[in-house]
């Protein structure tokens, strides 16, 4: 005890439990509000990465699937599909992918992993606008050196089936890749970056 007649143990206890009780209360009322913070179940579930199985895609066909709201296609290429796409060169705005619309490991001449499989965000570099997948040789409405691909018949935007954008369209760049990676020979996981398995 103190001179004055002040038990110096009970104050340094009862300011001690005090302390800890105070500061229990004070993560009572904080945790709320940082929890609101925190992204919902929803919005975890709309970024999270996207499993695709590829297993029954048979060459030249499309596979749409969803990730982070918008439709990512995954298309077989042909050998033919493969073997065209240098001859369109010339007449691409981005022909090398200089833009950087995709991961670095598709920054190749078919912006892919696999040179089979192209995955491209389906959404036009314009306006955003949702291009048709057109896989036809030469139709009279798209010209001659149309040999496949992607159509956007908003504004006439083209896209080659390496998701080149053609020079002279409205679209500025060539249409994004999304991160991916090949969980194996038939899956495709969208959304995380990675190459080969």
């Amino acid at each position: 005890m103190s001179a004055d007649g002040v038990d110096l143990k009970k104050r340094r206890l009862l300011t001690a439990a005090t302390s800890v009780v105070g500061a229990v209360g004070a993560g009572y009322v904080v945790y709320p509000f940082l929890a609101a913070w925190a992204p919902s179940e929803k919005a975890k579930a709309a970024g999270a990465p996207v499993e695709a199985d590829i297993s029954k895609l048979e060459p030249g066909q499309l596979l749409r699937v969803k990730w982070r709201g918008k439709p990512v296609w995954i298309v077989r290429r042909t050998e033919q599909n493969l073997s065209a796409l240098p001859s369109l060169d010339s007449i691409l705005a981005d022909p090398n992918s200089d833009m950087p619309q995709q991961p670095d490991y598709c920054k190749n001449s078919y912006r892919s992993i696999k040179p089979e499989f192209l995955v491209a965000i389906g959404i036009c570099t314009h306006l955003g606008c949702s291009p048709t997948y057109r896989p036809d040789v030469a139709p009279a409405d798209l010209g001659d050196e149309w040999i496949g691909g992607f159509f956007c018949p908003c504004h006439g935007s083209r896209f080659d089936l390496a998701a080149r954008v053609y020079a002279g369209v409205p679209a500025p760049t060539n249409l994004v890749i999304p991160p991916h990676q090949y969980l194996s020979d038939s899956r495709i996981l969208i959304g995380v970056d990675g190459e080969a398995a």
